[in-house]
């Protein structure tokens, strides 16, 4: 075989959840774990950090990997969906694995995938650990596919777990409740294993406080000692105030007490939420704000940055050497270094074009907050999503003086633009059905005036066929 046919075989020969939905998901790892038996159990060859949640789980993946990176480690990552090429799934220092080894994988299993019949997301996991392990990576930063307890990537057993986010998305697999949900995303909490919570809720908390003591595993919410603040915006980057614990306090609301020690550059909470120490007594440096350039430009990353910097204080206590500068500058070069992208991305001005990965209600939730803080004459919405899920609760919150490009992405799942467009009408949204994504975004550059503002989006798949991401 060679690459094309290689991919040909992962894509079309076995179900793909992506491109098909239910038909290819699984409630079981027995694959998975047949699938690393027959590999020489590669997930057991290197540490990992393992990160589940609705929302955020992508950003906060790439993230970290960026943070390790810098710091000088060989930092394996595994994330999904990719958006242009399969390789984007498997990196290591930013490097995308090679085509030539995804023909060995392919070639040297081949009958014994033949076999087994695992699914597209179980073969992509156990190349990535495969990978992972022949190289011998430091660390990986290994994102969940779907929910946590039954993910392909829940057979690891990490050396920290970080949870971003709740919120209702693939409800007909992780349940229609919040605390079901978070029930399924509790699933990757390891005995003896500290775990990290990026956001506090009511209704989920409970659910992750009786997972972690039923495990022995310290647990963090991160938001109890960390709140991150948008100041501005420069270069398509973020510039964050972060305060640490002692410089808010939570009682009810947040509470900030800003300006009291701004000395600027710790990287450190004042309090390990999970057994009291304080960062001192581990030689850490304790400062009550400071400021952090974030090389993604969402303001929905407010709600990840504090799970990202929970994490990095929860490994420097475990030993892992990440300074100061190598937090900073792998925070501020996340894209570069990871090549991620999709998130909150600028892609012309005159008129301004954005686009963002966001799919659920939650997610465009921010996606409308922070297109409220743009100055535009008429916005404009290149927009296509899947058929397998509820997009009601979307289409309820989008504006009616928005003028739409109802589009498709090229995969079964995609939902028909003109049924789209169709339910559309039935909330008062109203404009133009042109499937192909690119063509869609021609017509929306074509009519649209220089001062107006263009957003690209509603499914991953939307974003991934845009051609020049």
């Amino acid at each position: 075989m060679d690459y094309q046919e290689s991919l040909d075989y992962l894509f079309n020969s076995l179900p793909m959840f992506q491109r098909v939905g239910a038909a290819a998901f699984r409630k079981d790892l027995r694959n998975t774990i047949a699938l690393c038996d027959h590999l020489g159990n590669p997930e057991r060859k290197f540490k990992s950090i393992h990160v589940a949640g609705t929302n955020g789980k992508g950003s906060s993946s790439h993230s970290l990997a960026a943070v390790f990176q810098s710091a000088g480690y060989k930092t394996g990552l595994y994330t999904s969906p990719h958006l242009k090429s399969f390789t984007e799934r498997i990196r290591i220092n930013g490097q995308e694995i090679s085509p030539d080894l995804v023909v060995q994988f392919v070639q040297e299993n081949k009958s014994f995938l033949d076999e087994l019949k695992p699914s597209f997301f179980e073969m992509t996991v156990g190349m990535a650990f495969w990978h992972f392990a022949q190289q011998e990576v430091d660390i990986a930063i290994v994102e969940v596919g779907m929910g946590g307890n039954f993910d392909s990537t829940n057979v690891i057993v990490p050396v920290l777990s970080l949870i971003t986010n709740i919120g209702f998305d693939h409800v007909q697999f992780l349940g229609d409740t919040l605390p079901l949900i978070a029930g399924e995303k509790a699933g990757i909490i390891k005995k003896n294993v500290p775990v990290v919570i990026s956001e506090t809720h009511n209704e989920t908390s409970t659910v992750f406080v009786k997972k972690a003591h039923g495990m022995n595993s310290p647990i963090t919410f991160a938001d109890e000692n960390w709140k991150a603040v948008k100041v501005s915006e420069e270069d398509g980057k973020a510039k964050f105030r972060i305060y640490t614990r002692d410089g808010f306090k939570r009682s009810g609301g947040t509470q900030i007490t800003a300006g009291e020690n701004a000395t600027g550059g710790g990287l450190q909470s004042t309090a390990d939420g999970s057994n009291g120490r304080s960062l001192a007594q581990i030689g850490a440096k304790v400062e009550k704000e400071f400021g952090l350039t974030f090389g993604l430009n969402g303001n929905y990353q407010q709600y990840n940055l504090p799970g990202i910097l929970e994490s990095i204080v929860k490994m420097r206590q475990m030993g892992w050497d990440l300074p100061e500068k190598a937090v900073l500058d792998g925070l501020k070069n996340v894209t570069e270094l990871t090549g991620l992208k999709g998130r909150w991305q600028t892609l012309s001005t005159n008129p301004t074009v954005l686009c963002d990965t966001g799919h659920n209600e939650a997610g465009f939730r921010e996606i409308l907050s922070q297109l409220e803080t743009y100055t535009f004459e008429k916005l404009w919405m290149v927009l296509g999503m899947v058929q397998d899920k509820d997009i009601s609760k979307v289409l309820s919150m989008l504006p009616k003086s928005a003028f739409y490009i109802f589009c498709e992405a090229k995969i079964p799942r995609a939902l028909p633009a003109e049924q789209m467009a169709g339910k559309a009408a039935s909330y008062g949204l109203k404009g133009e059905v042109i499937p192909e994504v690119n063509e869609a975004l021609a017509f929306a550059r074509k009519n649209a005036g220089e001062n107006d503002l263009i957003f690209v989006g509603g499914s991953t798949f939307v974003v991934a066929e845009i051609e020049e991401l």
